[in-house]
């Protein structure tokens, strides 16, 4: 069987759980099992230095894709086509979620952002700005990707459901390959801290890890926090992450208004991949407020690092934390802070919890990830044969 070579688009992966995904798969992947005997991925510089390297894995620099959104686009829709037909590849994956409007081979496509495909969600960024039209722009862009894909890559049930409004290709195959997480993060759940030992000294240290956005509302936590804090329960919270800078606007004002002082509401800023692992195992317990997610990598990581945590019940996450977590509604500040209030003054229900979670995410690896995603590829390239 002669061996395929698969091109990967990597125009539009740049940063946050898109590129964790490529550099892990591609870490993880054994491409020789499904037949693929060379991949090539085509990306800026940026991303090309975290991939790994590999004998079968060509890295290939493109200068337009160092550029802005509109000369990535460019570069896709025009020159990717020539780029495939001259490398001699017989299948596109673009885990962007954007294919060129011309292109002979088998393509299949991975829709990450579900921002692009729930206008509710996108509505909370104003109507002119840059993020909106950002959005429409990749939401017209991948709607007819899909259309046009011989195969689909969902994360989660809950993604397929929500894209299919947008798929109407009724000859495309799909299949479900939920990503990874690295080993770094896992971390046996550890006795949970009676709540006769937190005091002002050593409070009860909440961590959300995310980016400060507008679907996140790490400003309605804070509220949560401020509010336990007025009935007495020493608790702290960290907000870790880059932000996204109206939104961060928001959560600062709600700081300056809650904890004017710096006591117990904190913004250190992002950290660098390779030390958040410490952050959460540093950690008592963990919030996870996000209204619009796909599979989101760091609740992944949360409940593999043995945290009990506190979690929005929208989207996806009570199909992937299940009965392992205290849920809320992401914009109620009173139910955030009543899901709170239950982990810290119950150490009984963050073990029970925290095991759960923990053993769930055993569940999640990159070795799974990558044997599915190739054998999908493989099967969609050879269906033509």
């Amino acid at each position: 069987m002669r061996e395929l070579i698969l091109g990967i688009d990597a125009s539009n992966i740049r940063a946050g759980g898109g590129l964790t995904h490529l550099r892990q798969t591609l870490e993880a992947a054994q491409p020789d099992k499904h037949g693929i005997g060379t991949v090539i991925v085509w990306s800026g510089s940026q991303t090309l230095r975290v991939l790994p390297e590999r004998d079968w894995l060509i890295k290939t620099a493109v200068p337009m894709l160092d550029g802005p959104l509109p000369m990535r686009l460019l570069w896709q829709q025009l020159l990717l086509p020539y780029c495939l037909r001259e490398s001699g590849c017989d299948i596109l994956f673009s885990p962007g979620g954007t294919l060129p409007r011309c292109i002979k081979i088998p393509a299949v496509v991975m829709p990450q952002n579900l921002l692009v495909f729930d206008e509710i969600e996108a509505d909370r960024y104003k109507p002119n700005s840059f993020m909106r039209y950002r959005l429409r722009l990749l939401h017209r862009s991948q709607s007819k990707s899909l259309r046009r894909a011989n195969g689909i890559v969902f994360l989660t049930e809950f993604a397929k459901k929500a894209i299919i409004p947008s798929w109407h290709n009724p000859e495309a195959q799909s299949v479900i390959v939920p990503h990874g997480i690295e080993e770094r993060f896992f971390a046996a759940p550890r006795k949970a801290r009676e709540f006769s030992e937190c005091s002002e000294e050593n409070p009860f240290h909440l961590l959300y890890v995310s980016i400060i956005d507008v679907y996140k509302h790490q400003w309605h936590v804070a509220e949560a926090v401020a509010e336990l804090r007025k009935e007495g329960i020493p608790v702290e919270i960290s907000f870790v992450g880059p932000a996204y800078e109206p939104a961060l606007k928001r959560l600062q004002a709600a700081i300056a208004k809650l904890d004017p002082q710096g006591k117990f509401l904190h913004y250190p800023g992002p950290l660098p991949f390779e030390e958040l692992h410490a952050a959460y195992q540093q950690a008592d317990a963990f919030a996870f407020a996000s209204s619009c997610e796909n599979l989101p990598i760091i609740l992944l990581e949360a409940m593999a690092s043995g945290l009990p945590i506190a979690c929005s019940k929208r989207g996806p996450m009570p199909g992937v934390l299940g009965k392992a977590g205290e849920y809320f509604d992401p914009e109620s500040p009173e139910e955030i802070t009543t899901a709170l209030q239950r982990l810290i003054m119950s150490p009984e229900l963050r073990e029970k919890l925290a095991q759960v979670s923990y053993q769930k995410a055993r569940g999640y690896t990159w070795e799974k990830c990558a044997d599915g995603l190739f054998a999908f590829l493989s099967r969609i390239a050879r269906k033509k044969d």
